[in-house]
């Protein structure tokens, strides 16, 4: 085995990258870069050229932390440095999962609660979101008359923590049609961004549906 330091300085890929580009590198030697170094018996080229070997680009490109991890010349740090690279990469390009809806806005959100609008009672739903903001969850926690004593944090955040959510947007109807939030609306919300700031679970909004129209809580 030769060491990568022993190979012609342009041959070594960090050399390389910086004097030509990372568009002229080879997918193994861009692998090898961040993969960092290798293992005892082969340099970090040779792991890199021996995984994609195994590994078909696309079919890598798919594997979760516990496949990254079982590969030889990988473990667990350098897994997490792989999956945090390709998911940079599929935010940059806004590939998005299985077509989930993207919430980026209040409107986004409403859009997927339209059922709210000709609710005959008042129903508290939540929408579950990944990192990218996208939709993966939604369910109804309660129907009735809202107040912080019905509406209890854990019934909120099991199902986050279920469907690995990074965040989630919270969504209560008035079937008067007014959408001035109540007091006990305000205790709700408070309540449940205080649960969720202790898990790591943001609570991005609480949003009021009428049969018209809709209002945020701050």
């Amino acid at each position: 085995m030769s060491s990568i330091k022993n190979l012609p300085k342009h041959e070594q890929p960090r050399e390389k990258l910086i004097e030509k580009g990372p568009e002229n590198l080879r997918n193994h030697e861009l692998l090898a870069i961040l993969l960092g170094t290798g293992i005892e018996g082969k340099n970090v080229l040779e792991v890199a050229e021996g995984i994609l070997k195994k590994y078909p680009m696309k079919k890598f490109l798919g594997l979760n932390y516990k496949e990254l991890a079982k590969i030889k010349g990988l473990g667990p740090g350098k897994a997490c440095s792989l999956l945090a690279a390709f998911e940079l990469t599929k935010r940059a390009l806004e590939v998005e999962d299985n077509n989930l809806p993207t919430i980026n806005s209040a409107k986004d959100a409403v859009a997927q609660l339209q059922e709210l609008r000709t609710a005959k009672k008042e129903h508290f739903v939540v929408l579950y979101l990944n990192a990218r903001n996208q939709l993966v969850h939604k369910e109804t926690i309660s129907i009735g008359t809202l107040n912080a004593n019905l509406v209890h944090p854990r019934e909120v955040f099991k199902p986050a923590i279920e469907h690995l959510a990074a965040s989630v947007i919270l969504a209560h109807n008035h079937p008067s049609g007014e959408v001035e939030a109540s007091d006990e609306d305000f205790e709700l919300t408070r309540k449940i961004k205080k649960a969720g700031s202790i898990i790591g679970i943001e609570v991005i909004k609480h949003i009021v549906i009428s049969n018209n129209k809709y209002k945020i809580i701050e």
